[in-house]
Formats: structure tokens, C-alpha cells, sequence
């Protein structure tokens, strides 16, 4: 059995996706295998993927689903998951030559029993990392990181598959296509921490029409996933001003959603009042956003 699962949700990504696989099969360490899910492409992914299964160079598993979003196709991929560690990296990125071995080395230098994985840098191609780099410290939650130290920018998340799927199965609403998929993370962070990594794993490189551009559309689109989501924080949010902020941005999902009981479901009734003429707004804002990027998009201009 393979040491780490490389997970890859895929949708139309043909051209991309081959620079992925090449980086794979320069890997110093070959302890690994790769995961594909389609998720529901159009173009020529199968036929190419087929080709390099028939290759060999590398271990891959390769399914199919209909167009149903990036959680979907991770709630497939664990399935088939049954390695220590996994990571996903996206169609359009690639990883270091020496990636998987670094990774595997220093998962076994410093995990310990309560160890959720880690977390390590992403990078641009021109070598500077996406964000900052995170701080001088072995260990932390994934919530300090956020919103205690605001460390900025793209991550590379290692999971340990057991304590990761402990956590499952993830809220799933099948007419929602933009999930929040951080939902996990904050449960992960009441009983675990994240060894911490200042090695670049991965190298990204945003689409146009990525999840990383659109982030408005998303919370308008899948209002059910991000009320989810702004429950947990609620929930356990590390201070007040964590727990207000998604409070607003609950009321907000729950006008997109037209769940016009806000108290019902709410982990913090008190803030859920406070935070009613903010979300309000919030929800005003967002809706002329999307509305203005739609008018961009169809001008042919970039969001």
C-alpha cells in the first residue's frame, strides 16, 4: 500500500491536467498514488487519463461522476482513499519534484497521535509563495492560523485519512455546486493540530473560471453549504469577533437560501439578533457584486 493519496477533482482540464501528471512522474519518491475525479468533463480528460494509465509510470485511479461540484468529487476520492496521508492538488497546479518525499519525511520526523496532518506552503511559479509564510511555530489549529494570525494566502493541506474521515460525512446539498469545503477544519481543530511546514508542496496557478475567481457568485449560489459552514464557526469560533462575522454572513446565506427564520438552527441566538441589519446589508452587497462581475463576464472582461 501506497504511503499518500494525490487527489485531483477535474472539469474540462485537459490541458492542464498534463502538467500535473508529469510532475508526478518526476517524483524523487514514488509513494504514492493519484486519484482522479471527473467531474462531469466535456473534453478529451478520459481518453488522455486512459493513456497514462496504460503507460504505468504511475499508480492512478480514475472515475467519473456528473457535474456536481468539487465536494462531490471528494466525497468519491474518500471512498477509494485508503493511504495514511492525502492531499488534493487541483487540475491546474502541479507539484516540486521532490514534493511527495519531503512531505513524507516530515510527517515521519514529527507526528504525533493527535497530529491532523499538515500544512504547508503554495507557491507561484516564479518561486514566491501565495500569501506569507506561516508562523514560527511546530504546531497549531487551522482556526489560529486563520483567525488568529490571519496568515494570508493559498495553503497546502496534508490530511491524515483517519482523523479526517472521523469528521465525515460533510453537510451535502445536491443542487449546490459551490460547496464550502473548510466546513471540516474547525471540527478537526477541537481535538487535533496541524504540524506546520515552511516547504513549498505545490505549485498553483488560478484559472479564470476557478473556484478562486466567482467567490460572491459562490456564497449566492449555495446558500445552504455556507449556512452550514457559519454554524460551525458560530459554534466554536476562537474569540467574539470570529463568532460575529459569521454570524452576519449566516444572515446573509439565510436570505439567499429564503430561510427567513434566522433564529432556527442558530448555534448563538444573541449574535444571530445582533448581527440581523449587517447581514442584511452584507446580502445587499453581495447581490450587486455578482450582479456587476455577471455584466464583466459578459463584456468579455476578467472578474
Amino acid at each position: 500500500m501506497k504511503s499518500i493519496t494525490i487527489f485531483t477533482p477535474t472539469f474540462n482540464r485537459e490541458k492542464t491536467l498534463g502538467r500535473l501528471y508529469n510532475s508526478l512522474c518526476n517524483q524523487s519518491n514514488p509513494d504514492f498514488k493519484w486519484i482522479i475525479v471527473d467531474d462531469g468533463s466535456g473534453d478529451h480528460t478520459s481518453d488522455k487519463v486512459q493513456q497514462w494509465i496504460e503507460e504505468g509510470k504511475i499508480e492512478i485511479q480514475y472515475y467519473y461522476q456528473k457535474n456536481k461540484g468539487k465536494l462531490a468529487a471528494q466525497i468519491l476520492a474518500l471512498n477509494y482513499i485508503d493511504t495514511e496521508l492525502f492531499t488534493c492538488i487541483d487540475s491546474d497546479d502541479y507539484i516540486p519534484d521532490d514534493a511527495v518525499e519531503k512531505i513524507l519525511r516530515f510527517w515521519k520526523a514529527n507526528k504525533k497521535a493527535d497530529s491532523a496532518g499538515i500544512i504547508g506552503l503554495d507557491a507561484y511559479e516564479d518561486g514566491s509563495v501565495a500569501g506569507e509564510q506561516l508562523p514560527d511555530k511546530k504546531e497549531s489549529t487551522y482556526s489560529e492560523l486563520v483567525d488568529l494570525y490571519k496568515i494570508k494566502g493559498d495553503k497546502k493541506y496534508i490530511f491524515d485519512t483517519e482523523v479526517y474521515k472521523k469528521y465525515l460525512p460533510y453537510p451535502y446539498f445536491e443542487n449546490e455546486i459551490f460547496h464550502e469545503v473548510s466546513w471540516i477544519f474547525t471540527l478537526i481543530d477541537q481535538n487535533h493540530k496541524f504540524l506546520l511546514s515552511n516547504e513549498i508542496y505545490c505549485i498553483i496557478e488560478y484559472q479564470q473560471d476557478g473556484l478562486s475567481n466567482g467567490l460572491y457568485k459562490r456564497y449566492k449560489d449555495s446558500p445552504n453549504s455556507f449556512i452550514e459552514y457559519r454554524k460551525i464557526k458560530m459554534k466554536y469560533g476562537i474569540n467574539k469577533k470570529v463568532v460575529l462575522k459569521n454570524s452576519i454572513h449566516y444572515i446573509s446565506s439565510c436570505l439567499f437560501a429564503k430561510k427567513w427564520n434566522f433564529f432556527k438552527g442558530s448555534p448563538n441566538k444573541l449574535y444571530t439578533l445582533i448581527a440581523i441589519p449587517f447581514g442584511v446589508l452584507l446580502n445587499v452587497y453581495i447581490s450587486r457584486k455578482v450582479k456587476q462581475n455577471t455584466h464583466r463576464i459578459k463584456q468579455g472582461k476578467l472578474i
